[in-house]
């Protein structure tokens, strides 16, 4: 496989490893938003974070809270987002799902996760909307 993230998680390519499990892998991600920045990833090769089980979901992030936990002590950072970029439009650059870790500062420059899209639905969408995905369940 050419996964990089796999290559990583093998030891053919080298990492700033910070964690691992019998599940999860974390690095110290090599272009950082934020000193800390950590990224969190299930060690089987998985595409999506849509393609996940509950199961295998609920194991990386139990993974990711202990991480951030840790993370957040280290670098004493006040803030953390914590986020996927699931699909090429959504800013994932490698095809293997991974979790961010991102720790905050005061007067970082960056912003809230609303930053990331602009969009203003009116209250009538949001209800419509809220009703349709209400009902696929």
């Amino acid at each position: 496989m050419d996964c990089l993230f796999c290559k990583i998680i093998a030891g053919e390519v080298p990492s700033h490893k910070v964690y691992e499990d019998e599940h999860a892998y974390a690095f110290l991600d090599i272009y950082p938003t934020s000193r800390g920045h950590t990224v969190v990833l299930p060690k089987e090769h998985i595409t999506s974070f849509l393609e996940m089980s509950e199961e295998k979901t609920a194991e990386l992030f139990a993974s990711v809270n202990r991480i951030a936990k840790k993370v957040i002590a280290v670098t004493e950072a006040p803030g953390v987002n914590i986020g996927i970029n699931n699909g090429l439009v959504a800013g994932q650059t490698v095809p293997h799902v991974h979790v961010h870790i991102i720790p905050r500062y005061e007067n970082d420059g960056g912003g809230s996760m609303h930053t990331i899209v602009d969009s203003n639905p009116d209250r009538e969408e949001l209800e419509q909307l809220a009703s349709v995905i209400h009902s696929k369940f």
